[in-house]
């Protein structure tokens, strides 16, 4: 059986982890499969978003620790493979293509730090998102010691990687960090409507706007501001642009072909 789900639906790819019996616990080759998922949407012209969620109960009690041990301790980390993405987006490429994600029940360490590396977030009331690496002896090395705090303030973000305590759903909506609370198993649900949202929109366009939202954070406002028109060039000279027009003009619906 395999450890993650993968379904393309239209210009929508389903990145589902289903390892359900285990509490979606990831090993190695769920992170494998994970990594090989986001390479596909990347790599497919005709994928514009994916959408990121778990069977059963919850999303993830972490990572399986005692298959990961030796990775921590090479000093080099985590290394996606041939034909894979990392989805941490700690090493190798970074993903040019918006990922929404849906939350419930159990959402630790790894499953957070994944979350961290997602654009929109959606979580089920009740849901429990925590970082437990100091209670594990090691520290988190998946992105939350680099995202969390922009996301969350930095007193916020100490609390929580420096203590292990565990935040709720409201408070993680509170703080910025999810945009939608849901009822429980409506999560998904929630998170496909918006990514059907996003299917629809230009992917040139949206792109765009991913990337220069990504360099302002990265490389800062000034270096955003240089790229801006330099990046929106060639976009202007597309055929979605034209479309883009002329379903203005004709008061429909446009009809986006990501060129």
């Amino acid at each position: 059986m395999s450890l993650v789900n993968i379904e393309k639906q239209g210009h929508i790819l389903l990145i589902g982890l289903n390892r359900p019996e285990k509490m979606n616990a990831m090993n190695r080759a769920m992170y494998h499969e994970i990594a090989s998922a986001y390479h596909q949407l990347q790599s497919d012209p005709e994928l514009r978003v994916a959408v990121m969620y778990a069977n059963g109960d919850h999303f993830t009690s972490g990572l399986q620790l005692d298959d990961w041990a030796g990775v921590f301790a090479n000093g080099k980390g985590i290394e996606p493979g041939e034909g894979e993405l990392d989805p941490f987006d700690i090493t190798g490429d970074s993903l040019t293509k918006p990922v929404v994600f849906a939350a419930q029940g159990i959402c630790f360490t790894c499953g957070v730090e994944m979350m961290l590396n997602t654009d929109i977030r959606i979580a089920a009331k009740g849901t429990r998102f925590a970082q437990l690496e100091v209670k594990r002896g090691i520290f988190a090395c998946g992105g939350a010691t680099i995202r969390l705090q922009r996301e969350i303030g930095w007193g916020n973000a100490q609390r929580c990687l420096l203590t292990g305590e565990e935040w709720t759903a409201e408070q993680a909506y509170h703080w910025g960090l999810i945009q939608e609370l849901v009822e429980p198993g409506e999560q998904l649900n929630k998170a496909l409507e918006i990514a059907e949202k996003i299917a629809k929109a230009a992917p040139l366009g949206v792109q765009g706007s991913l990337k220069s939202s990504k360099i302002a954070v990265s490389e800062g406002q000034e270096v955003a501001k240089e790229r801006l028109f330099p990046e929106l060039r060639p976009v202007m000279a597309s055929e979605d642009v034209k479309e883009g027009i002329q379903s203005f003009l004709e008061r429909r619906e446009a009809v986006f072909k990501g060129k």
